[in-house]
């Protein structure tokens, strides 16, 4: 991508009612659109960063044998009225809705009715269990309060995976395997280190759930830290007495055991006895936009960004600084040997000060910043600076290429 094309710009500023970290910094780098409070558009930037992070959940979730579907976001009002989640009075966040004939429709702020009613036409036997299906797929919820960028909003794009199985031993197994594939997620996105499996109450699904707390100053949580080593900790809501480390927090992640709360007496299975019994249910949550704010929040610096390598929107950025014919034409030529080995790359072949281009460099933070300049082609070096350490070296083309590519 060269960056001449870019219909977007970088801001020396941020709207004046931003006050959100990763908002201001994600609008000042291009990645983002503010449509109103709680809502934001993903630019080209933005969405290549959303769409690694999606990518790397999916692969965690189809190792586990997760099943990838689409589900519509309109939801009936019948299958909510019949668990009791219909009434605002009981789920106060709803979206809603009337077609033509006045008939009302819910935009879905979650999928457990509906997945479960869904799949009461495929699931009639024990042979027909254990399987798990998730999606990415547009949430709609009516937060009262939408002051957290893009960690918090009314529209968004979420990972749910709904697991069943027959019963609590075989859940369990499976609760084990997908507690694992987050936390994998997690340390592959950079942010392993920060962030402990969190015992959290389970509302009125069970006694507990686990969510997935990241260290943060910014976080809307409290955590107390029970085991450093084992990255495990408790929600402040439990009310617990713990003489421990308390921090705040803000949730990437959580993971409930659901039972039979969306199954029993619909989405039932005959046991190999010719038994009736409900399946028991699992429901596994990630935002992948909230885990991009995440990483935003914790990661970035003083000068901007500091995306990790995994999700970075382009693994290099080269600056052509200076409108020598010569150094035109080799920060070309680099470019496009770059992009030839499969290095993706944004070219900064702008006319600009070279000032602005390195603040910009900075702000956007691509792991590894590039120079072509006159000095290049005295030294035949190339120097590069690594965005997270701001160490400084320097290659040959050919070895430019091989730390590129690792």
């Amino acid at each position: 991508m060269r960056q001449s094309q870019f219909f977007t710009k970088t801001r020396k500023e941020a709207p004046a009612d931003e006050v959100s970290k990763n908002a201001q910094l994600l609008i000042r780098g291009g990645f983002i659109n503010k449509e109103m409070s709680g809502v934001y558009d993903f630019l080209p930037l933005g969405l290549r960063v959303l769409n690694k992070i999606i990518n790397i959940i999916r692969d965690e979730m189809n190792m586990i044998g997760g099943q990838e579907i689409f589900m519509s976001a309109l939801q009936r009002k019948e299958l909510w009225e019949r668990t009791d989640r219909w009434s605002d009075e009981k789920v106060d966040n709803w979206f809603k809705t009337n077609l033509k004939d006045g008939a009302e429709l819910g935009l879905a702020f979650t999928h457990e009715e509906p997945i479960s009613n869904m799949l009461e036409q495929f699931v009639s036997s024990h042979k027909d269990l254990p399987f798990s299906v998730y999606q990415f797929q547009t949430k709609f919820r009516n937060e009262t309060r939408a002051k957290s960028g893009i960690m918090r909003t009314r529209e968004f794009i979420m990972k749910d995976l709904y697991s069943f199985t027959k019963d609590e031993v075989e859940h369990l197994e499976f609760y084990e395997k997908a507690k694992k594939a987050y936390l994998n997620i997690f340390k592959t996105v950079g942010l392993g280190d920060m962030t402990y499996i969190t015992t959290a109450s389970g509302g009125s699904f069970s006694e507990f759930s686990h969510e997935f707390q990241t260290l943060c100053d910014a976080g809307e949580d409290i955590i107390y830290i029970t085991d450093e080593n084992k990255k495990e900790a408790l929600n402040k809501e439990l009310g617990m007495d713990v003489a421990t480390q308390e921090e705040k927090a803000v949730e990437i992640g959580n993971i409930f055991t659901l039972g039979t709360k969306f199954s029993d007496g619909y989405l039932t299975y005959k046991d190999e006895a010719g038994e009736n019994k409900p399946v028991f249910m699992g429901s596994y949550g990630i935002g992948p936009a909230r885990l991009m704010g995440t990483i935003v929040e914790v990661l970035s610096d003083k000068d901007g960004i500091v995306w990790p390598k995994s999700v970075a929107p382009f693994r290099a950025h080269i600056l052509s600084l200076g409108q020598g014919e010569n150094v035109l034409k080799l920060a070309e030529e680099t470019y496009k040997t770059l992009v030839d080995k499969g290095v993706e790359v944004l070219f900064d072949d702008r006319d600009v000060r070279a000032g602005e281009k390195f603040a910009d460099a900075d702000l956007i933070g691509i792991p590894t910043r590039v120079v072509v300049s006159e000095k290049t082609i005295e030294s035949n070096m190339f120097e590069t600076k690594d965005r997270a350490t701001g160490e400084v070296k320097s290659f040959s083309l050919d070895h430019l290429i091989s730390e590129l590519q690792r």
